[in-house]
């Protein structure tokens, strides 16, 4: 799960130009660079060491992630590739009773032929007890646990396996739940609510785009 990106704040930063001239050099706010001038600004000139940009196109956007739709409460999240054959998967952001941000949960179709017609990464804090595992059950249903599969610096990670008969409760759900259980509480469980809204339509169209072996 990624984590926010804190930036250095702008008193920091001229604290850091302040104290040290190279950078200041280095980043054009030397006092004996050319002065910006109306003859300059109008030619768009690139010669002050300002960045005169990149016009986006997809081929400078391969690797990058967008989303495609979104049905209800899923998004439709795909990747950028060469060939235009880009990856799609469901995404869901799954928040606590008091609208803390906890996990992320990223399903995928798997092609037709074996047992699990579907999988998901599901990514949880690192102060998550891993030996409780995770449960998932659909309308207060049956749960069913799965292991951990690693951890690293942005959280730990299950990967999960859904046969027909899962996604065919998912469908007819209206809301599932996922348990987990922190370290600093091991008697406690924390559910997560799986809003089900729109995912049948999502995951539809999940199974239209992916590939299928020939």
């Amino acid at each position: 799960m990624s984590n926010p990106i804190k930036s250095l704040s702008v008193l920091t930063i001229v604290a850091l130009l302040a104290s040290n001239p190279t950078i200041a050099q280095e980043t054009g706010t030397a006092t004996d660079e050319p002065a910006v001038t109306e003859e300059t600004q109008s030619s768009g000139s690139g010669e002050l060491g300002l960045n005169l940009g990149q016009e986006v196109t997809p081929e400078n956007q391969i690797g990058q992630s967008y989303t495609a739709s979104t049905h209800g409460d899923w998004e439709i999240r795909c990747v950028r590739t060469k060939d235009g054959n880009d990856p799609c998967q469901l995404y869901q952001l799954l928040k606590d009773s008091n609208g803390n941000s906890v996990s992320e949960f990223s399903m995928f179709a798997l092609p037709p032929g074996q047992e699990a017609v579907a999988g998901a990464t599901i990514a949880v804090p690192l102060e998550t007890l891993l030996t409780q595992q995770l449960t998932i059950s659909v309308d207060n249903g049956q749960a069913r646990r799965y292991p951990f599969t690693w951890c690293s610096a942005g959280g730990c990670y299950a990967r999960v396996g859904f046969s027909a008969a899962d996604i065919a409760t998912f469908k007819r759900g209206a809301s599932g739940t996922m348990t987990i259980v922190p370290v600093g509480a091991p008697d406690v469980k924390v559910p997560l609510t799986i809003s089900l809204s729109g995912f049948t339509t999502a995951f539809d169209e999940i199974v239209a785009l992916t590939p299928r072996s020939e």
